[in-house]
């Protein structure tokens, strides 16, 4: 049997499969709230037939969106929107979905990828103040972030919490945590970004209490029958930067504290950053943290190819693959990897006759006794 169509358990969440769809920013919500390209957009991979759906960095408050088009889940207008889609994907697929919350720090008031990317400027039309550990800017030119004070961390927490909050109404299946790709928390975690020199700065203990201050927060505002887990990056692949090592020990610790998995990926606090890109680029790095650590791991970074992916489970580098680019350029990449490697997925049924001839039972539950 494929490897990587067996079974995964993530804390008391099953999934059937070991492809997971990674958050995807796509900065086409209104004040946070999702409109009809949203529908479309997680209404087509929730039919995909992978087995966990992680929706897109989800900002618990406006300044922590990255851009004034982001998602998030800080009003009942953004849960009513999202509480729509929602219903609409379980109507139609068994697909798990979770969401990833996130607070985008001194990257945040940022035009969407396709407008430059670049900071809004304070005072022009949709910018904002943006916040920070320290008041040091992102990349050269821009303006710098407030340095967050005891309550504005405390203020922080409580919007996490209180979006978890908001999580567990809408029934999913579990949350993410964003502390990589140099958003808010991972700026706490990694020196460059890092200036302070309170409890929360300095030693490597001092940088990751504030994240852990929020898993906490998250974790107690979740049921508890439902994962928590954290977005990792880890390396900023810069000298002197977060790296594997810090991440080892933050994942221990939020093992300790019931963190589910971790989702290993690297880079985007600095834009010093030298990647060094190839194919599953970021795999050693899941491996191990999975080897020391213990918790299912989640392997991110082009992974586009079936063996590929099989190859990464059935060697125990990772427990899981997940695949964003990948998913978008082909939303049906499960069914193609299913046929590949010999194994089933799940299809609506209103697909089923889409199989190809070659095939009796790629999709689960399907036949060819049809017209």
């Amino acid at each position: 049997m494929s490897e990587l169509f067996k079974p995964l358990q993530i804390g008391n969440l099953a999934i059937p499969n070991r492809i997971v769809i990674a958050p995807m920013c796509q900065y086409s919500a209104t004040e946070g709230t999702p409109g009809d390209w949203h529908m479309i957009h997680l209404g087509s991979l929730a039919l995909s037939g992978a087995g966990l759906l992680i929706i897109e960095a989800t900002a618990v408050v406006p300044e922590g969106r990255i851009t004034p088009g982001d998602l998030g889940l800080y009003s009942d207008e953004n849960e009513a929107g999202i509480a729509r889609i929602l219903a609409a994907a379980r109507t139609h697929s068994h697909i798990k979905i979770a969401m990833q919350l996130a607070h985008a720090g001194r990257k945040a008031s940022s035009r969407a990828p396709w407008e430059g990317g670049k900071q809004i400027p304070l005072g022009e039309l949709g910018s904002w103040q943006a916040v920070a550990p320290s008041a040091v800017p992102h990349a050269e030119g821009e303006d710098a972030p407030t340095a967050l004070d005891a309550a504005g961390m405390a203020r922080v927490r409580d919007a996490f919490a209180a979006a978890a909050k908001r999580a567990a109404r809408l029934g999913l299946d579990g949350i993410e945590i964003h502390a990589a790709h140099g958003y808010l928390l991972h700026q706490f975690l990694s020196p460059l970004a890092n200036k302070r020199t309170d409890e929360y700065g300095g030693s490597l203990e001092n940088r990751m209490r504030f994240p852990i201050e929020v898993f906490d927060a998250v974790r107690a505002a979740f049921p508890a029958d439902k994962p928590v887990w954290a977005r990792i990056s880890a390396t900023d692949w810069v000298p002197g930067g977060w790296d594997i090592e810090g991440t080892i020990a933050l994942s221990q610790a939020l093992q300790a504290r019931g963190c589910a998995a971790i989702h290993v990926t690297t880079g985007g606090v600095s834009p010093l950053q030298a990647i060094k890109l190839g194919p599953g680029y970021q795999v050693p790095y899941a491996q191990r943290v999975k080897a020391e650590v213990g918790l299912p791991t989640i392997a991110v970074g082009l992974i586009t190819e079936p063996e590929q992916a099989e190859a990464i489970i059935a060697g125990g580098e990772a427990d899981a693959v997940s695949l964003a680019r990948a998913m978008l350029y082909d939303p049906r990449w499960p069914w193609h990897a299913a046929a590949a490697l010999g194994a089933q997925v799940e299809a609506p049924p209103q697909y089923w006759r889409s199989q190809p001839r070659e095939f009796k039972d790629l999709f689960v539950g399907a036949g060819f006794g049809a017209r």
